[in-house]
């Protein structure tokens, strides 16, 4: 059959590459042709466009690319229409794909949904457009499930978080050979440093975290670099052998992590994942902040506190995110009273999330439905 996927940031990348080579062994004459990144074009689909061209973060970047956006919102609707899928499978990504569904089912596409826009987070309204226009919905989040199906009378498939395969399917480098070939200390703890995957974002984050090193003097501090930014752009943020820097081995760094400073999103439940005590941190465009402060209506930012329903991981969100509160909340998890609570919760975390083979069901799923 003929699959049609959309995914617009690295993360929907990595969990979209896992549903392809799930579907292609299911459907071993699959034809996949996909918007999203390096890793669904290695998986096997064919880019019709990549994700670095689309993702815009906050309100005031989204205005300003309109233009950009809706040429690519006609430009997919044009490649559909040229392909002709048997389903339409759309990962996250809400704003855009929720438009691309509309249109979709008006024009008899088969419409299927993996990793749930995040309706229950803001903007709950939305579920309408998701009964309308979405013909199956696969939810990797537990409370997702009640959500849908008790509050809102749509059933949806719970298959389990796709992290926990991507985690085990990616191979890392041992301890001794990872900090050799990266000019890392071979003795030293690591802190390890996920301030995001967007250049604004990256900027906002990486200052106020590096602005902690000094009180840390036992630590190396590690910079995860975002395989969507290129190392020239982390350069001014390596000052000589203080701060240490690796470009797309995220999975590597965490493996061998003491402790890190994680940018609030999918990298929060990563590093819960690998076991590694965590604090939170987010600091937004002030405008942007203001606007998202009144239609969130959750008590968390974070995926690891959100599944628990209760702070496992601390928070530090925009005004609190300072160089004095980090401090403090950063020697709590490295030497402190934390440290062993939050390591006994994310083995209660783990069993929520289901365990392994949610790409495999999901594609089983799909591939049973159409």
């Amino acid at each position: 059959m003929k699959y049609y996927i959309i995914a617009g940031e690295a993360s929907g990348d990595l969990h979209g590459s896992n549903l392809i080579k799930a579907l292609k062994k299911e459907d071993p004459s699959a034809d996949i042709r996909c918007w999203g990144g390096d890793l669904m074009e290695k998986a096997g689909g064919v880019l019709a466009k990549h994700y670095k061209e689309m993702a815009f973060m906050g309100f005031l970047e989204v205005i300003m690319n309109i233009p950009t956006i809706f040429k690519n919102i006609r430009y997919c609707k044009e490649d559909i229409e040229a392909f002709r899928p048997d389903v339409i499978i759309f990962i996250d990504f809400s704003g855009f794909n929720l438009r691309i569904a509309k249109w979709a089912k008006q024009h008899g596409f088969r419409t299927n949904y993996y990793i749930s826009p995040q309706i229950w987070a803001s903007r709950e309204g939305r579920i309408k457009k998701i009964k309308r226009d979405i013909d199956a919905m696969y939810v990797i989040l537990p409370f997702e499930k009640d959500f849908y199906e008790k509050k809102h009378g749509y059933p949806v498939q719970f298959v389990g978080h796709p992290l926990i395969d991507a985690i085990e399917n990616t191979p890392v480098e041992d301890n001794a050979t990872f900090r050799k070939e990266n000019d890392l200390d071979p003795e030293k703890p690591i802190i390890a440093l996920l301030p995001g995957s967007r250049k604004q974002e990256v900027q906002k984050m990486l200052d106020v975290m590096l602005s902690v090193q000094q009180d840390f003097p036992e630590y190396q501090f590690v910079i995860a670099g975002a395989p969507s930014l290129p190392d020239a752009f982390y350069a001014p943020y390596l000052s000589g052998d203080k701060v240490n820097y690796v470009s797309n081995k995220t999975y590597t760094l965490l493996s061998h992590a003491y402790a890190a400073l994680v940018t609030s999103g999918t990298a929060t439940l990563e590093t819960a994942l690998f076991g590694i005590p965590q604090v939170v941190c987010y600091k937004g465009n002030w405008i942007s902040y203001q606007i998202a402060k009144r239609i969130i209506t959750l008590d968390f930012i974070s995926l690891v506190n959100l599944i628990m329903g209760r702070e496992v991981v601390k928070e530090l969100i925009q005004n609190e995110l300072t160089t004095k509160n980090l401090k403090s909340e950063l020697a709590k998890i490295v030497d402190g009273p934390d440290r062993k609570r939050i390591l006994e919760d994310y083995q209660t975390l783990r069993k929520k999330l289901g365990g392994k083979g949610a790409s495999q069901l999901a594609a089983q799923l799909i591939v049973e439905n159409v």
